[in-house]
């Protein structure tokens, strides 16, 4: 059983019988690529597949990868990689209570444990969680009652079919069974995350400590733009870290894409250079040396403080400011995030490629607040003609703003009637929104008509997720790289910049081209 679920015009899930014919196909299409497929997502029984611009995830791409599927009787192809042995504890609060589900005493399951050899499936969740199977029946167990509120990093958990270390302290209803000290997510290692998809593990009881590499702080800023007020946290983004997904990483960056380009253009630096990301208002910054700035987004009006005097700023063209004067950037009127690109750029670190900050994964520079210096990188930036700030209409709290979207991929999960529901009806942006999603809050709940839990799989930016509360989530540049619950549409990539600018209080409309149908490999491409 292969099936072929749209996700968006570059992206599309294939859906398979279990977990070992989603791991067989992972390895098929990394044995024999597709040409123009750039990253694939793996998860429980899905693989979600990404591809280059100018490459359709449609039937021809459908076509290429059912070519390459193993029959379901072939033996799966013995994976080579290197056994990665693993010391750790058996000190998991949960042990007893695993013990007594599995009809084991704790010996034994130590035993097993120990015996088992654990693949790495996929990896979600946090970077460098790794979800873990093993050919061993008997560890299929149920998650706790209720999730602990804090989980230590190095835990060593169960549940379902899984087993996974915790890398950092988060959350969690995982059973808890031991603990580790070896790091699974190591910016000082290269690659930072220790397990990655097709990697095998061997557990073995050890009461050694395994000490990370620190990394060294930072030497204290002290020229630069200094933050001398803030609302909201400001942030460094650029156009992200795509490709990440083997280690657990999505890819983050600029919610508003096209507003970070246009900013950077406009005092003659690449496209993609690293700038602020503010989000409402007001913000203060000082220069200490003289500098030219340009804001894009949400932004309508600045004023320059010198000489104890405020000065209207001309938005419309780059701003000048000489040491010791500051700008003042009010809240706007519409919209809801600006994007401040400095002539020369900023003197950031990326990680992993880039210097975005992902504020759900905690990837990247840290978040900017008042008494904070900004350093300077005086990087050569290219002569620019003084080009006008085109103006934008932005929804503003109120508005009804329309999205368009593809149906799917877990449409199907869905009655029609229902369907026709969420795109009937008007969706309002909760203050519960953040980078990680829009929160939204409509009048009729989507409702399904059983409770089936769906398997993990790869998310798409855009995706818009139904919880059990039947109201809807929709997925922004820091979601999760999985989710188990069903997503009835995916935004289309040339939404996000405008669902980015999208306030509390405003309404959407959801949109839909055609009809939720599976994707049809074809047959003239077999």
């Amino acid at each position: 059983m292969m099936h072929f679920l749209p996700i968006g015009p570059q992206t599309l899930l294939v859906e398979l019988a279990d977990l070992a014919a989603s791991q067989a196909l992972f390895d098929a299409l990394n044995a024999d690529p597709v040409a123009g497929v750039t990253e694939i997502i793996p998860a429980a029984r899905t693989l979600m597949i990404r591809t280059a611009p100018g490459v359709a995830a449609d039937s021809a791409l459908a076509a290429a990868i059912l070519a390459r599927a193993p029959s379901a009787d072939a033996p799966r192809a013995a994976v080579q990689t290197e056994v990665i042995e693993l010391p750790m504890r058996y000190d998991g609060e949960d042990l007893a209570d695993v013990a007594q589900h599995m009809g084991l005493s704790v010996a034994e399951v130590i035993a097993a444990h120990q015996a088992a050899l654990w693949q790495v499936a996929f990896c979600g969740f946090a970077p460098g969680f790794a979800y873990m199977t093993c050919d061993d029946p008997r560890f299929d167990l149920p998650r706790r009652p209720a999730p602990r509120t804090r989980i230590p990093a190095g835990s060593v958990a169960l549940a379902g079919r899984f087993g996974g270390i915790y890398p950092q302290a988060s959350p969690g209803g995982w059973q808890l069974i031991g603990t580790t000290d070896v790091p699974m997510w190591d910016l000082t290692r290269d690659p930072p995350a220790l397990l990655r998809p097709g990697q095998r593990v061997r557990f073995v009881a050890c009461a050694a400590q395994v000490q990370s590499a620190t990394v060294p702080l930072p030497a204290p800023v002290t020229e630069g733009l200094h933050v001398l007020a803030t609302a909201f946290p400001i942030l460094m983004q650029d156009e992200g870290r795509p490709g990440q997904g083997g280690q657990g990483v999505s890819a983050s960056g600029a919610l508003d894409i096209g507003a970070l380009r246009r900013a950077n253009r406009r005092v003659g630096n690449p496209a993609n250079a690293a700038a602020l990301e503010i989000t409402l208002g007001p913000v203060q910054l000082r220069a200490d040396h003289a500098v030219t700035v340009a804001l894009e987004g949400a932004a309508d009006r600045a004023e320059i403080e010198t000489a104890g005097r405020r000065l209207p700023a001309d938005l419309s063209r780059p701003v000048a400011l000489d040491p010791g004067e500051s700008l003042l950037i009010h809240p706007p009127v519409a919209g809801m995030r600006s994007y401040l690109a400095l002539r020369g750029g900023f003197a950031v670190d990326p990680v992993l490629g880039s210097a975005a900050t992902d504020t759900l994964a905690n990837v990247g520079p840290a978040p900017i607040l008042a008494g904070d210096v900004v350093p300077l990188a005086h990087a050569p930036a290219a002569a620019v003609e003084p080009d006008l700030r085109l103006p934008r209409a932005l929804p503003a709290p109120g508005q009804i703003v329309t999205l368009p979207v593809t149906l799917g991929p877990r449409t199907d999960w869905f009655s029609p009637a229902v369907v026709a529901q969420f795109l009937s009806q008007e969706w309002e942006v909760t203050a519960q929104s953040s980078r990680v999603g829009i929160r939204l809050a409509g009048a009729v709940p989507i409702r399904r008509d059983d409770a089936a839990e769906l398997p993990s799989e790869g998310t798409e930016t855009g995706a818009i997720q139904v919880p059990h509360s039947g109201q809807p989530v929709l997925f922004l540049a820091d979601h999760p790289l999985t989710g188990g619950y069903p997503v009835i549409a995916t935004l289309l990539p040339e939404a996000l910049d405008l669902a980015a600018q999208i306030p509390p209080g405003a309404r959407i409309r959801f949109t839909a081209a055609r009809p939720f149908a599976p994707i049809q490999p074809d047959a003239s491409q077999a």
